[in-house]
């Protein structure tokens, strides 16, 4: 049997990544580490965890894998007619190291009522869980992310990716697999290993 499982994508909600980036924006503009790599990283992780705790992204806007990690696709088209909109702004930081950091800054403040509480709550942990974190590490944390490993430069990362991990199956999660697997009619009766009963 060859058939593909059914994978649900959604479509991109333009609003809900305006106003999340007005949100990380206006949330991070202490953080002096802050700047568009960081920005990328905590939409990646905001909009995965999504899926992942959930079952559906925050903003369901594609990611691709970059040399710095993943960014969604079309963010900066979505930053340009903001800036446009006089809604955001970009602050040009010089770094020592001869850099310049590229700071988003929210030029209004960003509408709550797009998002969920849960939505909220869970980009709050991110930014919280990154605070402390200069750009080379979180992009050196989202390289560590299966989903930016296993694609190939500019393909995009499948939402299902969150779920991978290194870490050996243990009994309970080959027979949830299996459990899984027949829900989607996704084995051959030979497949089950002896034994095992699903």
């Amino acid at each position: 049997m060859n058939r593909e499982p059914n994978l649900k994508k959604w479509p991109e909600d333009k609003q809900k990544m305006k106003e999340l980036v007005l949100y990380i924006s206006q949330k991070c503009a202490d953080d002096p580490s802050f700047g568009a790599t960081k920005l990328n990283k905590i939409l990646y992780f905001s909009d995965f965890l999504a899926y992942a705790y959930y079952g559906h992204p925050i903003t369901a806007f594609e990611y691709q894998k970059l040399p710095y990690g993943p960014a969604p696709r079309r963010l900066l088209p979505v930053c340009e007619e903001m800036m446009q909109a006089k809604e955001l702004g970009i602050q040009e930081m010089p770094l020592r190291n001869g850099y310049v950091q590229r700071r988003t800054v929210n030029l209004r403040l960003p509408d709550l009522e797009v998002f969920t509480a849960k939505q909220i709550a869970l980009v709050d942990a991110v930014i919280e869980a990154l605070a402390k974190a200069d750009a080379r590490t979180v992009s050196t944390w989202s390289h560590m992310m299966l989903g930016w490993a296993l694609t190939e430069m500019n393909e995009t990362i499948p939402y299902e990716t969150i779920f991978l991990t290194e870490e050996p199956l243990n009994e309970i999660d080959i027979l949830r697999g299996l459990e899984v697997a027949k829900e989607f009619e996704l084995l051959e009766p030979q497949d089950h290993p002896a034994g095992t009963k699903v």
